[in-house]
């Protein structure tokens, strides 16, 4: 594995180039296709049924969004129906509680890319960031990272940013980014929080224009996805895609 030093608070460097959140937005809101192309359509319920998630990719692949966001025991399903559509699987991985081995997220991450999934979400381990433990962070994400990208995979790294102090917000991103993310995430949905744009902002000025920031928990209107775009988000995690471009005048 490439040796990566790890980050400390003092360490944090935010002349990472500059991203145009406000240009971004307008883009984004000009259409509802232009905002369905940055919505991961999410089902993440623990009790999601075969035919909800059959009803999630078909409705990916009418509005084409980012991707279809399962479980990992759905992505055979999901790579079934969305096989030669150019809609992408996405799946979470150490999820929702970010305490895997590191082993079992590589595993994971190995096993699932080798079955289609092309976007990995993956829960950053809250409990040894806010340890000061950054070299496994480090790690772990890292190595998830190592997999995803060997097979042409993206990595999200959620952070969970409700459980996190502001100085663990700034050092989890520093480490992300600097492991291999490419996207820092907010929040799983199961926490005590979910998005906001006070920490899609604060995510933003970690990353400058060096990854990518997606929201996610708790959006479930346009005027949410609004404030998401306008803070510094390229991405927009939802289960309420839907409703969300009818907003923008899809039907």
């Amino acid at each position: 594995m490439t040796a990566i030093t790890p980050i400390g608070a003092a360490d944090l460097d935010f002349d990472n180039g500059t991203f145009d959140a406000s240009a971004f937005a307008g883009e984004t809101l000009s259409s509802w296709q232009a905002l369905a192309a940055v919505i991961d359509h999410t089902l993440l319920k623990p009790d999601a049924t075969r035919d909800q998630v059959e009803i999630l990719c078909d409705e990916a692949i009418r509005y084409r969004f980012a991707c279809a966001m399962v479980n990992p025991a759905w992505v055979p399903v999901a790579g079934g129906v969305l096989n030669g559509t150019g809609i992408p699987v996405g799946v979470v991985i150490g999820f929702p509680l970010g305490a895997s081995l590191v082993s079992t997220l590589r595993q994971e991450a190995a096993a699932l890319v080798r079955l289609g999934a092309r976007e990995l979400d993956m829960v950053i381990p809250i409990g040894q960031l806010k340890s000061g433990n950054n070299q496994a962070v480090t790690h772990a994400i890292h190595t998830a990272a190592a997999v995803a990208h060997h097979h042409g995979a993206l990595l999200k790294v959620i952070l969970e940013t409700a459980l996190l102090t502001v100085e663990e917000k700034l050092r989890g991103a520093e480490i992300a980014i600097a492991a291999g993310a490419d996207f820092l995430k907010t929040s799983t949905g199961f926490a005590s929080g979910g998005a906001t744009a006070a920490d899609v902002a604060l995510l933003r000025g970690v990353a400058g224009a060096r990854c990518g920031v997606k929201a996610a928990g708790g959006i479930r209107k346009l005027a949410d996805v609004r404030a998401m775009l306008e803070a510094g988000a390229t991405r927009i995690g939802a289960s309420a895609s839907v409703a969300i471009v009818q907003e923008l005048g899809a039907e």
